[in-house]
């Protein structure tokens, strides 16, 4: 249950910052929108950049997708693995991949189940959501199989969406029902 009761579903105002988040959400608020909204000037800022979070790195979008699980289901976060599931799939993960990042340590020990630079973003989210450093091991795999551009992305988006879980479990934000 939310902590703090969401914004009307058809919130209108502040029209252009409604308008533009309604747009990257195909014409809905979700229910983090709607939490965001008590804030005009956070959820501006929170919509521009996990815009650019989510669509305009060069970063693997079936790695980006895997780190959002991983780190949702490492902090508890419903929410974020509800929404973020379909796009690991849509990306080109399988069902039980998806099953396995329920459980992100147990699914590191899934012979198969992962390729090499799969195996390696998720040992990077893991420590990162745990204890925050890494150890050279862990990044240097993780920089061997993506090079310095694509590391630099998958460390931003890890670290982003511990913040989006941080924020979603916080505030007891729920998954939409399903329509």
């Amino acid at each position: 249950m939310p902590r703090i009761a969401y914004r009307p579903a058809d919130l209108a105002e502040p029209a252009a910052l409604v308008d533009a988040i309604r747009a990257r959400r195909g014409g809905r608020l979700l229910h983090l929108d709607r939490m965001l909204l008590h804030s005009p000037p956070l959820a501006a800022g929170w919509n521009g950049f996990l815009k650019a979070v989510r669509t305009e790195l060069a970063l693997d979008p079936r790695l980006r997708e895997l780190a959002m699980c991983a780190v949702a289901s490492l902090n508890g976060a419903q929410y974020e693995f509800h929404h973020h599931a379909p796009e690991f799939l849509a990306a080109g993960g399988t069902a039980p991949q998806v099953e396995a990042l329920r459980e992100p340590e147990r699914a590191l020990q899934t012979a198969g189940l992962f390729d090499d630079a799969a195996l390696a973003a998720l040992r990077l989210t893991i420590e990162m959501t745990r204890r925050v450093a890494v150890c050279d091991e862990t990044f240097d795999s993780a920089h061997t199989a993506l090079g310095d551009r694509q590391t630099v992305e998958l460390v931003g988006v890890i670290a982003t969406y511990n913040m989006v879980s941080r924020f979603l479990v916080a505030l007891g934000v729920e998954p939409e029902p399903t329509r």
